[in-house]
């Protein structure tokens, strides 16, 4: 009787405890309300069933059955069946969460985290529609504004990387940045396929895979601004992909001879790991000011 008496106190403050979050008022349209106290009192119910009937077995039954030829330690185990009622159960609430999954919350339901995203996008197409023929002036001074907002805190307000602690795009590329993308190999940066690490460059004009002098001579030659010694090495390995002037090759390769707002489009879009660390994708930014931090970017090195 005391167990009874516990069970029932126990499933009011269970239905008490759903109607208050609830709202304390559960109306005949609330469909998502009424199939939470549905739910609380179902959840109640099995709960008190299932604890009082073994609670009971518990107290009065004692083990039996044939014991499984396996023990541990001279502890065996019996070869008890599995109960009907916990098969039961499975089976019913497996039932029930397909149907919660399909019927009784649809994934179309309304959402405030649906209705965010929905506001983000009609906000994002009116921004798009209202700069979307802005001139080459007006483009930079707005990417300059999010590059403030957005890129700043680790390129430095004037783009010079804060000594050392993200690339600095005042200037292409640097030396240590290209030997490391050759020794290395480099994402894929939304190309068909990343560039290999030393171990599949080869130098066509020796036929051997490239080498450390190789390796130094073409750097330099690549952050001097694809002048000075090297050119042979570069048209021998890295021209085939990053093309003969080296500006790239579309959806092969990016440009390593200077910045166009393509390359730093993809690098928002995608994220880039170098010499210096990885720097994560931009997810937040729109198309358009993708397009004008772009071109502040490109216009820093001209």
């Amino acid at each position: 009787m005391k167990l009874w008496i516990g069970g029932a106190i126990f499933v009011a403050i269970l239905m008490g405890i759903t109607w208050m979050m609830a709202g304390g008022d559960i109306g005949a349209n609330d469909t998502m309300g009424s199939l939470a106290m549905l739910g609380a009192l179902a959840t109640a119910v099995i709960a008190i069933f299932v604890s009082i009937k073994y609670v009971r077995q518990i107290q009065e039954e004692k083990a039996g059955g044939e014991l499984a030829d396996e023990n541990w330690d001279g502890i065996g185990e019996y070869k008890n069946e599995l109960p009907m009622g916990w098969a039961v159960l499975f089976l019913a609430t497996t039932v029930w969460a397909v149907w919660y999954y399909l019927v009784g919350y649809p994934l179309n339901a309304y959402s405030q985290i649906g209705e965010y995203n929905e506001e983000v996008a009609i906000h994002d197409a009116s921004f798009a529609d209202k700069h979307a023929n802005l001139d080459a002036q007006t483009l930079v001074k707005m990417g300059e504004s999010v590059f403030i907002v957005q890129c700043s805190q680790c390129h430095g307000l004037a783009a010079d990387g804060i000594d050392g602690k993200a690339a600095n795009l005042n200037k292409r590329i640097e030396e240590k940045s290209v030997r490391h993308a050759i020794v290395n190999g480099a994402n894929n940066l939304g190309y068909a396929a990343p560039m290999p690490d030393r171990n599949g460059l080869f130098n066509m004009n020796t036929g051997a895979l490239i080498t450390d002098a190789e390796i130094a001579t073409v750097s330099k030659y690549v952050a001097n601004g694809m002048k000075g010694a090297g050119e042979d090495v570069f048209q021998g390995t890295c021209a085939a992909c990053h093309g003969s002037d080296g500006k790239g090759m579309e959806f092969v390769a990016p440009s390593i001879a200077d910045f166009n707002p393509e390359l730093v489009a993809t690098v928002l879009k995608h994220g880039k790991k170098g010499v210096i660390g990885a720097m994560p994708a931009f997810d937040l930014l729109n198309e358009q000011q993708i397009k004008a931090v772009g071109a502040y970017v490109t216009s820093l090195s001209k």
